[in-house]
């Protein structure tokens, strides 16, 4: 395991150098720069026209080595996360002359906290679920649990948003909707009153978000325990006497499970990003919000490190699967 572990980091080293050069290539695609979109805000504000203005315009683009060929932008980017840290300023987009690390220290803890919290529901939901349908094909309780799954799936997560936020301020008459925390704790050091206030706000995006996922992952673990539980193993278990749940659960599920955990790696970039749409709709003070419009003002350097910390966090995430399927799955061995 642990030469497998060091060829698998010694192989993301390339793999992290392309991604790098892609998210610089594509936040650079747009015609401009992060320049331009700020010299057309000052035209709209009637403050772009004095030498001062102009000045300072020029100044921070040399500031920013926009000026030079987009391989030195890109190396001197680069080349400062790796030896420094430091992943440049944000420019525009609400965050000016902010450094990139300070904006995404800001929401990042939140993001982590809802996206687990999220994994954490939709699997202790879904997985005694997809176990009950799966040990109770074509009942009336696994059509039940199918029709709301088909629901889930199809539903999108911002309407689910709005649904509950309007439940919330009609029939609840609940003074704050949306968001993770009320207006009197936005800013505040942390304390144990804010804690709870976020405990208060959380369950909401945490089912709304978790909605899609729950009955994804209801569906793939029904279908997989049906298919272990017809194996030959399970059919010696249960002629030996043993228990059918522990027939189902130590034997059947412990395999069926394997998908499940492969998709984790998948969805930690999750962790970074969240659901982008109904964080919008609900207000959230999470990652994805920033990502689009850094995305929309032409933000590089907040843009391409928030690519490149999905892409590691992808990698990362395969990774951790590869050893949690190793330690799980006894059949499974990296040589």
């Amino acid at each position: 395991m642990i030469p497998f572990i060091i060829r698998r980091l010694l192989h993301m080293l390339p793999t992290l150098f392309l991604i790098s050069v892609v998210s610089f290539v594509v936040i650079q695609a747009p015609p401009g720069d992060m320049l331009t979109t700020k010299l057309a805000r000052l035209e709209e504000e009637g403050t772009l026209g004095s030498e001062s203005s102009l000045a300072q315009v020029e100044a921070l683009r040399a500031r920013y080595h926009l000026d030079d060929p987009l391989a030195v932008q890109y190396f001197r980017w680069i080349g400062g996360i790796v030896l420094r840290g430091d992943f440049g300023q944000s420019f525009v987009g609400g965050f000016d002359e902010v450094d990139v690390v300070d904006v995404i220290r800001e929401r990042l803890g939140l993001t982590f906290v809802l996206t687990l919290a999220t994994l954490v529901f939709t699997w202790i939901v879904a997985i005694p679920i997809g176990v009950y349908s799966a040990t109770h094909p074509n009942s009336a309780g696994d059509y039940g649990f199918t029709l709301l799954g088909f629901l889930g799936v199809a539903a999108p997560n911002f309407l689910i948003a709005l649904v509950f936020m309007f439940v919330q301020a009609t029939v609840f008459k609940t003074s704050s909707v949306g968001g993770l925390l009320s207006p009197e704790y936005i800013g505040m050091p942390w304390s144990w009153g804010k804690v709870q206030d976020l405990l208060s706000h959380i369950w909401l995006p945490v089912m709304v978000i978790g909605t899609a996922g729950t009955a994804s992952v209801m569906r793939i673990m029904r279908g997989n325990l049906i298919d272990v539980l017809t194996q030959q193993h399970i059919q010696t278990g249960r002629a030996k006497g043993l228990a059918e749940r522990v027939v189902v659960w130590k034997y059947g599920v412990r395999i069926a499970i394997n998908p499940l955990i492969s998709r984790l790696g998948l969805e930690l970039p999750g962790l970074l990003s969240g659901a982008v749409v109904t964080s919008i709709v609900l207000g959230l003070p999470t990652m994805g919000p920033v990502f689009l419009t850094a995305l929309l003002t032409q933000d590089m350097y907040l843009a391409g490190a928030f690519l490149l910390l999905s892409a590691t966090f992808l990698l990362v995430g395969n990774l951790l699967a590869d050893i949690l399927l190793a330690w799980v799955d006894p059949r499974i061995r990296y040589e």
